[in-house]
């Protein structure tokens, strides 16, 4: 069932972005608030019971890994390559998925300003895509 709403929610998506851009930025940017409401919600209803379990090895490896694709290159606010939360608590955990959740409101904002002011000089490019076009620098 959750792969089936998944590729219907992505499909949704495409299609209001097709007409819109700017309107499924938008729904986005709602869908992440509510999700921030709710981890918020969660850690501070279970602070003390997540505390004493530790994090998940799958946890632990995404949030502590050398390459981490694209991890960086959506956080509006902070410097790419900078940001490595602690992840050592399942409340780490929880913490960490809440503050991306807050992230990704901010990239949703982010990415209706670009949409309505993009400018030639103000153009965005992932460090990824030089990568990908040229192979890795060695």
């Amino acid at each position: 069932l959750g792969y089936h709403t998944a590729i219907l929610y992505y499909w949704f998506l495409v299609g209001v972005f097709a007409f819109s851009p700017r309107v499924a930025y938008q729904f986005m940017e709602l869908l992440e608030a509510h999700a921030v409401d709710t981890y918020s919600t969660f850690v501070a209803e279970n602070r003390e019971r997540l505390a004493a379990l530790s994090a998940p090895t799958v946890a632990s490896a995404y949030y502590k890994a050398e390459d981490l694709y694209m991890f960086d290159d959506f956080q509006v606010s902070h410097a790419p390559g900078s940001r490595r939360p602690p992840c050592d608590t399942l409340l780490d955990v929880f913490n960490n998925i809440c503050d991306d959740e807050a992230e990704h409101v901010k990239t949703m904002q982010a990415c209706q300003d670009y949409a309505r002011f993009r400018t030639r000089e103000t153009e965005v490019v992932s460090p990824h895509l030089a990568w990908e076009n040229k192979g890795p620098s060695s």
